[in-house]
């Protein structure tokens, strides 16, 4: 009887040791996040936030919007007279239409998207470049999510800590262009026709044109995962969330809207300005105090991502 007792104890050490690991997690989850999530979004649902219809939310959040080109959509000519005009576009709607065309000859004419189901919860970070993330050790959550978007310049090696390692969807317009690794979307936003045929190019051949600033000839990244914003969806953004505040969204607000479309629960990490007040990158040295958002209606975007913190369809991470 004793043998048998011996033999018991490891597995009743187990089990203890996973109960209490559970628990501990259990806590960990509510303690992280600053708002507890405890919002019922119907049978059947493993996520806790719900982007159910309020006032607010319903007059911004349209479902039927298409965030990427598809070949399976037709671009409106309203969208697209919108859209030339972000940076002084000169090519015609045909122009756009043939460039799209090429696009889709060397990237997928449809979109990798997770569909969402009654079983299974798409989780996502979207993280900023704010320096409020220095010191945050928000790593490991940032890397538990299922999809985590990054932006821009935004990179990892050396702040592991801080901003995890994990990059599934990386949104970039030819400027701020980088090489991927082989499991990352490369998402594209663009502002000009051109920016469509650098993708093309920056992925092939090689991309001989020029810029307001220089651009990678060539990328590396894989083409079977590439997806690019429609100018329909930035418009979408621009008037109906931002009011048509600014010149155009940027390219962290795009992605916080973006993520509230292909996503069921948003959390939002590397907004904002630091604890100073101070807007710089993490991965940059602070030279100016000054500095502030250019042509981004930057604190009016940080503004409804509060609000929508508050309303429980995010959950933001300030970082401080």
């Amino acid at each position: 009887m004793d043998h048998l007792k011996q033999k018991m104890k490891p597995t009743v050490k187990v089990l203890l040791l996973v109960s209490c690991l559970t628990v501990f997690l259990v806590f960990m989850s509510g303690y992280l996040k600053d708002t507890p999530l405890s919002l019922d979004v119907g049978s059947g649902s493993p996520c806790q936030q719900c982007l159910s219809d309020d006032q607010w939310f319903a007059a911004r959040f349209n479902k039927s919007v298409e965030p990427f080109l598809s070949a399976e959509h037709t671009l409106p000519k309203d969208a697209f007279n919108w859209w030339k005009r972000l940076q002084g576009e000169r090519g015609s709607y045909s122009a756009y239409s043939k460039t799209v065309e090429g696009l889709f000859e060397i990237v997928p004419p449809k979109p990798d998207l997770v569909e969402p189901s009654s079983y299974r919860c798409r989780t996502c970070a979207v993280v900023g470049n704010s320096g409020n993330l220095k010191g945050s050790r928000y790593g490991p959550l940032i890397d538990f999510q299922d999809v985590v978007i990054r932006m821009n310049t935004g990179r990892t090696k050396g702040y592991e800590a801080d901003v995890g390692n994990k990059t599934t969807h990386h949104i970039m317009y030819p400027e701020s262009g980088m090489d991927l690794e082989n499991n990352t979307h490369l998402v594209l936003f663009p502002f000009k026709i051109q920016d469509l045929l650098w993708v093309t190019k920056a992925l092939t051949t090689g991309f001989t044109g020029t810029s307001y600033m220089p651009v990678k000839s060539k990328i590396k990244a894989n083409k079977q995962l590439v997806m690019v914003i429609s100018p329909a969806f930035i418009k979408y953004v621009h008037e109906t969330w931002l009011q048509k505040k600014g010149r155009y969204p940027s390219t962290g607000f795009m992605a916080l809207v973006m993520a509230l479309h292909i996503c069921d629960e948003v959390d939002v990490f590397g907004f904002g300005a630091d604890r100073r007040g101070n807007w710089y990158h993490y991965f940059e040295r602070l030279r100016s105090q000054k500095l502030r958002t250019g042509n981004h209606p930057g604190i009016h975007e940080y503004e409804i991502l509060l609000q929508l913190h508050r309303q429980r369809k995010i959950t933001y991470f300030r970082g401080w």
